[in-house]
Order: structure tokens, then sequence, then C-alpha cells
């Protein structure tokens, strides 16, 4: 992995780490204090939307367009993922798994009879 791109995964776990933070805090405190008070539902909610929006981007072919929307995704999933405790570390761990075993041997493998 470069160094940019480890920047960008450290970008990435500040970001969580925020998010986290900001669980508790009251909702004036900030937008997402707001989100998180509002509860898992509000948050999945929030996630879906930002999940449309990125589609209805990605058949635009507007790079700069798919580039914020892909950023409110992966915040509005940051957000969601505190709401529910998981921690972004177990979901890199998954993908880390999933990784080792290759697209296609992955995918067999959770496909149920």
């Amino acid at each position: 992995m470069s160094e940019s791109t480890d920047h960008r995964l450290d970008v990435l776990a500040a970001l969580a780490d925020t998010v986290a933070a900001r669980r508790g805090s009251p909702p004036t405190a900030s937008y997402t204090a707001k989100l998180l008070s509002q509860g898992v539902e509000k948050c999945a909610k929030k996630f879906g939307e930002e999940a449309v929006e990125i589609a209805l981007a990605a058949m635009t072919g507007e790079r700069e367009h798919i580039t914020s929307e892909a950023a409110d995704v992966l915040y509005h999933l940051l957000v969601l993922l505190s709401a529910t405790d998981v921690p972004l570390g177990d979901v890199m761990a998954e993908l880390e798994k999933r990784f080792a075993l290759g697209g296609l041997e992955e995918k067999a493998s959770r496909q149920q009879d």
C-alpha cells in the first residue's frame, strides 16, 4: 500500500473516531450528534438516501458529483456504524478476510443453499 493510500485510510479512521466522539454530545453540538441522537432508524434512512444519490450520480458520469456523493456515503456509513456499535475496525477486518480469498471464491463461500 502506498504512503498516499495509508494517509487516506488514516483520514477515514480519524473521521470514524470523530463520529464516535460525537456520539453522546448534545444534538445542538454538531450534525453528527444530531443524527446519532435520532437513533438507528434515522441514521439508516439517511445512509439509504445517500446510497441512492451516489447511484444516480454514477449514472451521470460526472466525476466531481460522484466524488462528492461518495464522501457523503462514507460519512453516513460511519455514522450508521457508530449508531449500531460496529467499529470501523471490524468492517476493515471483514474486508481483509474477504480480500484474502479473492472475489469469486469469497462470494461463493457466502452463498446460501
